[in-house]
């Protein structure tokens, strides 16, 4: 326990010394070089095209590498994994998965084996579902950043295929247009519609599909009112224009009830983050102030207890501070 403080200074001032180089990194890739790659290339469907690669060829790519055969069906068994791999937008690979597996779980086992003081066994017993655990978290942050970018793009989506529809061109080439202008995700996901309209696929069950691959809230409105259009007929312009102005409300509200909500987040990561940066302080100022009651086992229960507690008020605070509209 004695070596334990300078070791947390050297490695805690190396983390920070490769965050900061990170941030600069990407601050000078965001300030010189973001505006030339959208410049050359809106969204990837696009630059594959560009690469001329055929229609069809570039559809089965994109299905690919988003975890689906070539016909746009799951790859894997585990319907679960493969929907949530599919909505996160990763590129898709068995190999970088169990890559990424097996470094989360070797990660794991190194740190609580050199830093934690763990046995192997107990080490082992923790790095295990951690190997599954952080990969999960991961896929299902990048969904929810992914939904996110789409239903803000959505909107102009849809108000791209009204101008289009008034403009009297049909409902596919409209669906390409939004493909055209917009970037990812939007762009590449209604190129994906295009090409399955063109080879096949029917309007409402192409749309059914990309309701598949993002899963937002915002996308049943959109599939039922095509599919009421498609059946019973009626001017699709006028609907889809309502449908728009229906989903900027609801985007302003959510963005609303996050702004009123934001209090209650700020204090929730305050009263999270209070303990635990309160222990990693006095173990920097004293060592061994905690050194006398370690050995025992009761501590281990004790602190497995709090987290179970702390654990419980995260989720309480979690439910209080995010709604669903």
């Amino acid at each position: 326990m004695d070596k334990l403080p300078a070791l947390s200074q050297e490695h805690l001032i190396y983390i920070l010394v490769g965050v900061s180089a990170a941030l600069l990194a990407e601050g000078v890739y965001l300030l010189f070089f973001t505006k030339a790659s959208y410049q050359k290339n809106v969204n990837r469907r696009l630059r594959l095209m560009d690469g001329a690669a055929g229609q069809e060829a570039v559809l089965v790519q994109l299905r690919r590498e988003r975890g689906l055969t070539g016909e746009g069906d799951y790859l894997l068994p585990l319907t679960g994994l493969n929907r949530l791999v599919l909505q996160s937008g990763l590129t898709f690979s068995y190999w970088r998965m169990l890559a990424v597996i097996f470094f989360c779980g070797t990660a794991s086992f190194a740190g609580m084996a050199t830093f934690g003081g763990l046995a192997m066994s107990h080490a082992a017993m923790i790095a295990a579902p951690a190997a599954f655990v952080l990969p999960w978290l991961a896929l299902l942050f990048m969904r929810m950043r992914r939904q996110r970018r789409f239903a803000a793009q959505f909107p102009d989506a849809i108000d791209i295929i009204v101008r289009s529809l008034r403009a009297g061109h049909p409902t596919p080439i409209a669906i390409t247009m939004v493909a055209k202008e917009l970037p990812d995700p939007v762009g590449s996901e209604f190129g994906m519609i295009a090409d399955e309209i063109t080879y096949g696929a029917d309007l409402e069950t192409a749309i059914r599909n990309l309701y598949y691959r993002v899963g937002t809230d915002d996308l049943p409105l959109f599939v039922t009112a095509v599919a009421i259009q498609t059946s019973t007929g009626g001017n699709l312009g006028e609907i889809l224009e309502n449908l728009s102005a229906v989903i900027r409300m609801r985007f302003k509200m959510r963005r609303k009830i996050r702004a009123l909500a934001a209090e209650g987040r700020a204090a929730a990561m305050i009263l999270s983050s209070l303990p635990i940066g309160m222990f990693l302080v006095i173990q920097v100022v004293t060592p061994n102030f905690y050194a006398a009651v370690w050995p025992y086992a009761i501590t281990k229960i004790w602190l497995g207890m709090a987290a179970a507690w702390m654990g419980l008020g995260n989720f309480i605070m979690f439910r209080m501070v995010n709604f669903r509209i």
